[in-house]
């Protein structure tokens, strides 16, 4: 498991995406990309970041960031939950779990008294070269997407 911080460089990865094909960290260097990492397609939490970063994409293209969601949902899954919420940002799917726990994001969770292993809601900003510029850790969801924003138009 790398260690997220920042000036560390960030695990490559290539992975199904939603509406067919692969994505892969590396075929962004040069560009600044958002990685956020969400436990499951069309839960509440879930719907509302991937809807919000929808939305703030034409900022994060107009200062030049690429933006991509990364879950264990597979791609079916993803396709779903794109057309359903007319999402705007390509979908990764992690179903070997290889990359979420790469970026240490694959943890021991608990809800109800009952524990279980998820992904714990984070978002990773890498830099052009390569390298993690900025990591936020059990997100919560509500004003998120700003102050990511905010933080990539610095880079």
């Amino acid at each position: 498991m790398a260690e997220l911080v920042p000036g560390a460089e960030a695990p490559d990865f290539t992975l199904p995406r939603d509406g067919g094909g692969t994505i892969s960290l590396s075929g962004f260097r040069g560009k600044p990309v958002v990685l956020f990492f969400y436990p499951k397609d069309d839960t509440e939490a879930c719907t509302l970041e991937a809807k919000d970063f929808t939305a703030a994409k034409p900022d994060f293209d107009a200062a030049g960031v690429a933006l991509i969601g990364l879950s264990p949902d597979p791609v079916k899954k993803h396709d779903k939950f794109v057309k359903k919420y007319e999402l705007g940002v390509p979908l990764a799917s992690d179903e070997s779990l290889e990359t979420l726990e790469a970026y240490g994001v694959w943890k021991e969770k608990s809800m109800y008294g009952r524990t279980y292993m998820g992904v714990e809601r984070t978002t990773v900003l890498i830099d052009a070269k390569g390298k993690i510029a900025e990591v936020w850790s059990k997100v919560k969801v509500k004003g998120h997407v700003d102050a990511v924003l905010d933080a990539a138009k610095k880079l």
